[in-house]
């Protein structure tokens, strides 16, 4: 029977509720108060989550983006990921120019289908549908709709309403359908403070943000994602890849993860087994057994980039990876695994979220979570991590791309949230002990020694893979660029891996450095590790100050004047001490020709109130003034 156009129009508006809300596109006639400080308007920003059944979900997405400028290009993403489980159905894009007209539009045909992963064969079934679209003036809007069909309900995406910074909001909708009634949780995070409209019941789930404006970004500032809104979304009964789960705690959840990663994929051949039996022979520690076959992993593999999620949930077999020699983090954590399983070593897959941002597992909403994966070893009460995808990164050091961050450990009693290792403050510890000679005509030559520990130690560890042209550029171009004439004479590094010390023996020389006339002879006592650092000035500051990292350095040096010439006179000791750190200064007289100089400063990690930044900027403008000193000498 054929419908009457009305009603047909009624059952669609039903069904794409979400993707039939009429828009202005003139760009002029965008709020004033939207378009302050972004780069681009949200008009539209809508998903609806269709789930029904346990392993049938449908998302409906419908973006609307204008963009007043090239830096709100990276908001207005065409984009689409899928798999072998996952179906698209619907793809349309239309470019509207700044008058509301159109000039562009894509049918699913016209987009590119790529493998979303280079490099390797392993992830042929993870592929991205785009369009490269190139905006030939400013504003434009774009309308992106797609829908897609997937049998894995383990993953129910979350809800940003807000993109980033410079992006205002003037529609941004998530709806969750729940047709078959399935035990459902949500976590709100940071909805305080935004207009965020819930229409939830038990079962379904319904928010709304209207007119948010651009917020801007302030230099050390927390993480967006301590302060910016998101929904987190998750059903108790659920599939993933065809596997059916069903969970109401981490510790359920974890147990049905770690059959789900069973299940074959950690066989390894007979012959790669006894390799690795071998390579311990007559080794009891299993520490000691671990370090061997995590450098026999590291030398016989090498990682490509697959995020956790995108690739599939689930790893690469670990034979495959001995196969081939490569994987992701998935693939490898899981091969590492294996192999220490083949010689008898505990140890448990682990899922983080890694960036330099510290961002956590949320212990409280258990679920799919993560974009990486990592290798616990508990011993004796304690915990080693390991990072599988880097073939120099030392055993048992994670660095500060997945320290100090609560992480899903899967054992086979199911799941636990651990933390991972933390280098804090003093740790992370820079010594510089150096020589310095300066010459009548105003040249230095100097020999120091820089030690490096802690998340320092991870800044310079990739430098002893430098050729040396690579090497003498970049510390002539970036540790110390700010003295000009500067030549690096000779260098030594040792990276001890064993006790995780990055040391750098180098004679150095620069020209010209003094400014000498008649009688004096002025220059900067601090060569070779000003902190000049000074945060920037905000007179209203809206958001907290947050010091993402601590760390300490410590520097010592003699200084040998020319004997034409005396010192006038050492500048006083000085000593800052504030809650955000330390600095302290001092200088000797050893003889006539002859003085130290030692410096201490120590930046301590935190987060304060927003009213404690001018605290913060003048601490480090009393540091970068005091950096800044100049000794004077005259002739005799």
């Amino acid at each position: 029977m054929k419908l009457p156009r009305k009603l047909l129009f009624l059952v669609l508006f039903a069904v794409f509720p979400l993707l039939s809300q009429e828009i202005d596109f003139i760009s002029e006639n965008i709020p004033l108060e939207l378009r302050e400080n972004a780069n681009a308007v949200v008009r539209d920003n809508s998903i609806e989550i269709t789930i029904e059944d346990i392993d049938k979900m449908v998302v409906s997405k419908r973006k609307v983006v204008t963009v007043l400028n090239k830096l709100g290009n990276t908001d207005a993403k065409i984009v689409e990921y899928y798999d072998n489980d996952t179906k698209i159905t619907r793809l349309s894009a239309i470019i509207y120019d700044t008058f509301g007209n159109q000039i562009k539009k894509f049918k699913e045909r016209d987009f590119l289908d790529v493998s979303a992963v280079s490099g390797g064969t392993l992830y042929s079934d993870s592929r991205v549908k785009y369009i490269d679209y190139t905006p030939i003036s400013y504003p434009y809007t774009i309308v992106f709709e797609s829908t897609y069909k997937t049998s894995s309900t383990g993953f129910v995406p979350s809800w940003f309403p807000i993109n980033g910074y410079y992006i205002s909001v003037e529609k941004s909708q998530y709806k969750l359908n729940n047709l078959k009634k399935i035990k459902a949780r949500k976590k709100e995070k940071s909805f305080d403070g935004y207009s965020i409209e819930d229409k939830s019941n038990e079962f379904d789930f319904n928010y709304i943000l209207t007119n948010q404006k651009a917020i801007e970004y302030e230099n050390q500032s927390p993480n967006s994602i301590d302060f910016m809104p998101y929904l987190m979304v998750g059903v108790n009964s659920f599939a993933l890849k065809n596997v059916i789960g069903k969970a109401d705690n981490w510790l359920e959840f974890g147990k049905w993860r770690y059959d789900y990663l069973k299940n074959g994929n950690d066989e390894l051949s007979e012959e790669i087994k006894q390799k690795a039996l071998k390579l311990v022979e007559n080794i009891e520690d299993p520490i000691e057994k671990a370090k061997i076959i995590y450098q026999f992993m590291q030398n016989r593999t090498r990682y490509i980039s697959v995020q956790e999620g995108i690739g599939g949930w689930k790893p690469i077999p670990a034979n495959q990876v001995d196969k081939v020699g490569y994987g992701d983090c998935k693939g490898l954590t899981n091969y590492m695994k294996a192999l220490l399983d083949a010689v008898g070593v505990q140890s448990h897959y682990s899922v983080i979220w890694a960036g330099n941002e510290k961002r956590s597992i949320e212990k409280d909403f258990f679920g799919m979570q993560g974009n990486h994966v990592i290798l616990n070893l508990p011993h004796e009460g304690k915990d080693i991590w390991l990072e599988c995808t880097s073939q120099t990164t030392p055993f048992g050091f994670l660095g500060d791309f997945t320290d100090d961050r609560d992480v899903l450990v899967i054992t086979p009693e199911g799941g636990i949230i651990k933390r991972t290792a933390i280098y804090k403050d003093e740790v992370n510890l820079q010594t510089i002990n150096g020589e310095i000679e300066l010459t009548a005509s105003g040249d230095v030559k100097g020999k120091i020694k820089r030690v490096s520990k802690g998340i320092q130690y991870d800044n310079k560890s990739y430098l002893d893979g430098y050729t040396d042209e690579e090497l003498i550029k970049n510390y002539k171009s970036r540790v110390w660029s700010y003295n000009n004439n500067l030549e690096v004479d000779a260098f030594e590094l040792n990276n001890d891996k064993e006790n995780i010390i990055f040391t750098e023996d180098l004679e150095l020389s620069i020209k010209n450095f003094a400014s000498i006339n008649e009688n004096d002879f002025l220059f900067r006592v601090n060569i070779f590790n000003r902190e000049s650092f000074v945060p920037k000035r905000y007179r209203k500051r809206k958001l907290p100050l947050k010091i993402r990292r601590g760390y300490k350095d410590v520097d010592e040096y003699t200084v040998k004047i020319p004997d034409t010439y005396k010192i006038e006179y050492l500048p006083e000791p000085k000593e800052l001490s504030t809650k955000f750190g330390t600095y302290t200064i001092s200088f000797k007289q050893i003889d006539e020709t002859t003085f130290s100089y030692k410096k201490e400063i120590l930046i301590i990690e935190g987060t304060h109130p927003k009213e404690e930044y001018k605290k913060y900027r003048s601490f480090r403008r009393s540091i970068a003034k005091y950096e800044n000193l100049r000794i004077a000498l005259i002739k005799k």
